[in-house]
């Protein structure tokens, strides 16, 4: 590597490290101050608030780290530019694209970075807040088992297991319902392709099969297209055990997609989650080509504030787009695929425009 690549990395390094750390503190603070009030009124122990904010940790890095390298960028760049180490650079025969490919390929190593962080390291660290939250502080009983082929939840008198749980919609697919004698033996079992809350107790089974076992445990069988049953747990005890997209891995969520595909059910809020998961990392580059082009668009120290401004109000913007386009994909309006990857596509354009403008 020469001397120049090996002054703008460590330049670059300096201020990522410093940008990181400070959107690490700042994210952790206002997190703080908002469960403050949850923390209090719980009696949270010390030792629990300082666990569920260092296991935030990773879930935190991994939100801002695309925005501490657009900064990071930013002030590289615009910090060569003010001490017009740039136009020496350009005196000795060195354009800004070649400049450019120190920070590009750190950029790039660190979206490969993001994406097996993404997979290996924050969904466990999403489910061990989630824990601290619900069973440590606010004294929950998550009684139940999540896994790909099926969903177990230990109610007060039941035992439930099913496919899926609509979150939204309040709505269990492919549910089955044991009840059980005090001695443990077979009072009940029911059977339905979908069970959709309608508020206090009752449940609205479709498609149902009650089976009643008398004391020797002989079946006696009911079949309805409909039924209004009253059930001792409510949505949200089964959105306590729900596991989102966000504390899964790719591969594990896109497992969890083909089983349920392969069992008739809607899949495409799903889906745009999995591609969501693949664009992400990517918006690291993007970021940085936007940053590198706005932070050498003057080599006057007048107008590097005034770069620094406009890109960072560009790059942040990218959050409004692609949550706006994800949403959108999430109701069925657009493709999965180009939902997770809309965002991407719209400011890698502005970026290529950018940057192959800058005067070299």
């Amino acid at each position: 590597m020469k001397l120049l690549d090996k002054y703008i990395l460590k330049t670059f390094l300096n201020f990522f490290m410093v940008t990181t750390m400070s959107f690490i503190c700042l994210y952790m603070i206002v997190d703080f101050f908002q469960r403050f009030r949850m923390f209090l009124s719980n009696h949270a122990s010390v030792v629990q608030m300082a666990s569920y904010m260092v296991h935030s940790v990773p879930q935190i890095v991994s939100f801002v780290l695309p925005a501490a390298i657009l900064l990071a960028s930013l002030l590289t760049y615009s910090s060569l530019s003010k001490f017009s180490e740039i136009t020496a650079m350009k005196a000795n025969g060195i354009s800004l694209r070649r400049m450019s490919i120190p920070v590009l390929c750190v950029a790039a190593a660190l979206s490969v970075f993001l994406f097996f962080f993404n997979e290996l390291i924050t969904p466990a660290s999403i489910q061990e807040t989630n824990r601290i939250v619900k069973e440590d502080i606010q004294k929950q009983k998550i009684r139940g088992l999540f896994m790909l082929d099926k969903i177990w939840y230990h109610g007060n008198k039941m035992i439930y297991s099913y496919r899926m749980f609509d979150a939204e919609k309040n709505v269990l697919h492919g549910v089955t319902i044991h009840q059980m004698n005090p001695d443990f033996t077979l009072k009940t079992r029911i059977d339905a392709r979908s069970a959709e809350w309608q508020g206090g107790n009752q449940w609205i089974f479709h498609d149902v099969l009650i089976i009643s076992f008398d004391e020797n445990q002989s079946p006696s069988p009911l079949w309805q297209k409909e039924k209004i049953i009253d059930l001792p747990e409510t949505s949200d005890d089964f959105k306590k055990l729900q596991k989102d997209a966000d504390m899964m891995g790719y591969f594990e969520l896109k497992r969890y997609i083909e089983k349920i595909r392969a069992e008739g059910y809607q899949v495409s809020k799903y889906l745009v989650d999995l591609h969501g998961k693949l664009a992400y990392p990517f918006v690291t580059i993007i970021l940085v080509i936007i940053g590198m082009a706005f932070s050498l668009r003057s080599e006057r120290s007048g107008g590097i504030m005034q770069s620094i401004g406009v890109g960072i109000v560009i790059g942040f913007s990218y959050w409004i787009v692609h949550a706006l386009i994800m949403s959108v994909g999430k109701s069925g309006l657009l493709p999965p695929c180009l939902a997770a990857w809309g965002s991407n596509i719209l400011f890698s354009c502005l970026a290529a425009y950018l940057f192959t403008h800058m005067k070299t």
